[in-house]
């Protein structure tokens, strides 16, 4: 197994009202950090080790600095900070092999990238980011992650600071993010092949006139929706081109969608 889900970056003015937004749904989120160098800091919104990283800038100045290409800051530059859901990012215990394998199907590849960042209790906490691409495409592809802790030990560490807790909605899971794409058919098969994850069916989604189209990851799955006719996929591929823009929740126990800083969260 290559990856897992690791989190969906939902870019927001404010992360401190994106994380209230969150709590009125019965979302626990709690307060992340800064990301000094970058200008941004975020708040966290965990479901086990899957999560949604709200994060928005405090320096514009810092946020404007020159990004490394395909990386989170580069995103946002290019989209001028607008509110949404951004990008995602896949967890890897060995970017090292996965850079030269990524390399290797014809992808430019920067890093491995060494990155930390202060927890509010003073804390560090430390990564490493990997970051491909291919010019020709406009849907980015996700940025893949190496924690410095293994899985277990980050869960434990995440659980006894409170970020990780229980939901008010109950016991709600990340079930998928689904992407607004133009020919779905074509990108799913690029990413099955450079992220190493097997197709599910597609599927017809009534709710949002489209059909989807399903990458399995452990975590959460990557859904591909290609309108089919009017609705909220077409209206984003028209304001924001290929994008995420709706996470879909298992687990919960009513079926609801709410509207939350640009982004639509599903409970289904």
């Amino acid at each position: 197994m290559h990856f897992q889900f690791d989190h969906l970056v939902h870019f927001v003015d404010s992360p401190e009202e994106a994380r209230e937004a969150l709590k009125e749904l019965g979302l626990h989120a709690v307060n992340g950090g800064k990301h000094d160098n970058g200008g941004t800091y975020n708040a966290l919104s965990y479901f086990d080790l899957s999560y949604i990283e709200l994060i928005g800038v405090f320096d514009k100045h810092l946020a404007d600095q020159p990004a490394e290409k395909y990386s989170l800051g580069d995103t946002f530059q290019k989209d001028n900070y607008t509110s949404g859901l951004s990008r995602i990012a896949l967890r890897s215990r060995n970017l090292e092999k996965e850079a030269e394998r990524l390399k290797s199907l014809g992808l430019e590849v920067i890093g491995p990238v060494p990155l930390g960042r202060k927890r509010p209790d003073g804390s560090t906490i430390s990564w490493k980011l990997l970051f491909a691409g291919d010019p020709e495409e406009e849907l980015a592809l996700p940025f893949f992650i190496e924690w410095e802790e293994p899985d277990e030990e980050r869960r434990q560490g995440l659980k006894e600071q409170g970020t990780i807790a229980a939901h008010k909605r109950g016991a709600v899971s990340l079930a998928s993010v689904g992407i607004a794409v133009n020919n779905a058919k074509s990108v799913i098969e690029k990413w099955a092949a450079y992220l190493s994850l097997e197709q599910g069916e597609s599927f017809n989604d009534e709710a949002l006139c489209a059909i989807g189209h399903r990458l399995k990851l452990e975590g959460g799955d990557i859904i591909f929706y290609e309108p089919d006719g009017e609705g909220i996929v077409s209206d984003t591929l028209k304001r924001r081109g290929e994008k995420p823009f709706i996470v879909n929740f298992s687990g919960g126990s009513i079926q609801e969608q709410f509207e939350v800083k640009d982004a639509l969260y599903r409970f289904i």
